[in-house]
């Protein structure tokens, strides 16, 4: 007997609902955007604005605007100097779990990837937060697989305090919240969450989440709503570039960013740009046809459209290319990086989400971030 999906559009009962117009906004200027009629006059005359509009916006993300990267490059670099100076922010990812509870086709925690799963003990997640402190890092980022049996709100919450005694900045990569739970992590010490809805576009959101609480569309897409509702100060942006369309991904990335910050003035806001990276039993999983040049143009976008919100650059790319953005449009970057579970102090206790590129130490990157002219920067933010 073939088992019905469920409909993406219909949320859980334990999901929470808010009153908001954003989805839709985003959704309708995204069904309306047409990459393929945008000519190089709708992109010289972007690039005239000191602020985009929405189509602007969509014209820096069309293939017409290829030819125009290096001016689009030499405009976000003026921007990225004024609103960052030459700081660039040093942080690193804690996996504290890789249990899961989705069907995700492009995703190495996958429920039905048969690897190794583990969780940390609230011992081991102190050796590890130890660890990485005394490599100078004043901010990390704790991440879980989906799945609230294995990694509840009350032990990430813990994990949270934890995290909290070492570290200035503590962002947390979890499964999507109701707004009295980010309320419940914002109080353990959670600054900011970052939520990737991977693809905006539901019919291949629908194809690639097969089951389990990621396949509600709507859920997700509010999550950074309601953790800033729930008190965070921050949220971060991003789709899995190359699992759908990138350029409408991008483009509904941006708009979402967008409509939030309008309603949300004292957001801070940041994007980050994944492309899909090989995991355990998929070795031939990739981005198809977003190249380095188109996830440049990416980023240079998101910088033009906001000029003020931080731009992560992750493990995912190579070195090359990570030492090539920063300072441009890069604002932040990873560093000593372990995406199993554990594996900064202590073997790793569960199997890696992906294969990362750029496996340089802190030290390393530090150093790198020096050789290029720029500042590193460990703490931007101080708890009072």
């Amino acid at each position: 007997m073939i088992k019905k999906r469920t409909d993406p559009m219909v949320y859980q009962p334990e999901m929470e609902k808010i009153d908001s117009d954003i989805r839709d906004k985003v959704l309708k200027n995204v069904d309306k955007y047409d990459d393929q009629k945008i000519t190089d006059s709708d992109v010289e005359e972007a690039l005239k604005k000191e602020r985009l509009s929405i189509s602007d916006y969509g014209a820096l993300l069309s293939p017409a605007a290829t030819p125009y990267l290096e001016e689009m490059a030499k405009k976000a670099m003026i921007e990225t100097n004024k609103h960052f100076g030459n700081s660039i922010g040093l942080f690193t990812p804690l996996y504290i779990a890789n249990y899961c509870e989705n069907n995700c086709v492009y995703c190495g925690f996958n429920c039905k990837n048969k690897i190794r799963r583990g969780k940390l003990s609230l011992a081991e997640m102190e050796t590890e937060l130890k660890a990485i402190a005394k490599t100078g890092l004043k901010e990390i980022l704790i991440l879980t697989g989906e799945s609230r049996h294995h990694s509840g709100v009350e032990y990430i919450g813990e994990g949270v305090k934890l995290a909290a005694e070492y570290f200035a900045t503590v962002g947390i990569e979890i499964y999507p919240l109701n707004t009295n739970e980010y309320a419940y992590l914002h109080n353990c010490g959670a600054d900011f969450v970052s939520v990737y809805q991977e693809t905006y576009d539901l019919s291949r959101y629908e194809q690639v989440h097969l089951s389990g609480p990621k396949r509600v569309f709507p859920y997700r897409f509010e999550a950074q709503e309601r953790a800033l509702l729930g008190g965070m100060r921050g949220v971060s942006f991003g789709a899995l570039l190359g699992l759908g369309n990138f350029r409408k991904d991008a483009f509904a990335t941006g708009l979402h960013a967008y409509f939030i910050l309008q309603k949300y003035p004292h957001a801070e806001i940041s994007f980050s740009t994944p492309r899909l990276r090989p995991f355990i039993n998929k070795a031939d999983n990739n981005p198809n046809d977003v190249h380095e040049k188109q996830l440049l143009q990416v980023m240079l976008a998101y910088r033009l459209l906001m000029p003020f919100a931080g731009i992560t650059i992750s493990t995912r790319e190579r070195p090359g290319f990570r030492d090539h953005v920063i300072g441009m449009v890069a604002t932040k970057i990873s560093a000593g990086v372990s995406v199993g579970v554990g594996g900064h102090e202590q073997e790793e206790k569960g199997d890696e989400q992906f294969e990362i590129s750029d496996p340089r130490s802190v030290p390393e990157v530090h150093q790198m971030i020096l050789n290029r002219g720029l500042q590193p920067v460990y703490c931007d933010y101080i708890r009072v």
